[in-house]
């Protein structure tokens, strides 16, 4: 299995930036400036990667290289481009099948998330660049490898995400107990991409007013929810219940 790979300095995190490499995290050192750091800010501005500004105690923890007040976490996992992946989808003689992660945050409820989707067949996973968990190798072995098997797209945002796939005819479903209706009365027959959320907040309100459609999951029990690793695993499993059966 490959490493999470490290960069350190300025110039060489520049440089992972402008080739494009799938970048977790930036750490950078409060107060630094210069021409080269403010040229290293903007560029982390202009991609949309997920960044933040420490203690240059904190970057000594990170690496006892010379660090130059700047480190980046870089993805054992390529990203795919979001716009690329669906086009490939939409190709396919089957109905397009995604999963939408809000704000998901835990590596390991991530890792679990890959693993139980490429097992249904999912055709790719989209997340935010900011806010998501990283693909980190405790991500990669709770997957059981799984995340090198099944695409992952990155998006600035997933509002335009979902604008995008709605435009290719494909409904958006969001897993919520802000519902009246049941998972079960959900036709995934049709072309769809399933919505989860966060797992203190679950999926943020800007985002419900988008979906088409609503669904909750029956709770019988006194705990009012499901660890959404477990919950996204049932709704994937309805989906493939319904295309199967």
């Amino acid at each position: 299995m490959q490493s999470n790979t490290q960069i350190y300095g300025i110039r060489a995190v520049l440089e992972a930036i402008n080739a494009e490499q799938p970048i977790n995290k930036i750490f950078l050192q409060k107060g630094l400036g210069g021409e080269l750091f403010k040229e290293l800010e903007t560029a982390i501005r202009k991609n949309g990667l997920s960044c933040s500004y420490v203690p240059i105690e904190k970057l000594n923890r990170l690496t006892k290289n010379n660090h130059q007040g700047a480190v980046a976490n870089i993805s054992p996992v390529p990203f795919h481009s979001f716009e690329s992946l669906v086009e490939q989808v939409l190709e396919k003689d089957k109905a397009p099948f995604f999963l939408l992660l809000d704000q998901v945050s835990d590596v390991r409820n991530f890792g679990a998330i890959i693993r139980t989707a490429e097992c249904c067949g999912v055709d790719g996973i989209i997340v935010p660049k900011s806010g998501a968990a990283p693909i980190t190798d405790d991500t990669v072995k709770t997957s059981a490898g799984a995340a090198f098997k099944i695409p992952i797209a990155k998006v600035d945002h997933l509002k335009d995400a979902i604008f995008y796939l709605q435009s290719s005819d494909i409904k958006i479903i969001a897993a919520t107990e802000k519902s009246q209706t049941a998972i079960y009365g959900i036709n995934f027959n049709q072309p769809c991409a399933i919505v989860m959320g966060a797992e203190d907040k679950g999926i943020s309100p800007s985002i419900l007013n988008l979906v088409d459609y609503k669904a909750k999951l029956p709770l019988l029990g006194e705990i009012g929810s499901l660890n959404v690793s477990v919950a996204c695993g049932v709704f994937l499993y309805e989906v493939v219940r319904q295309r199967i059966g």
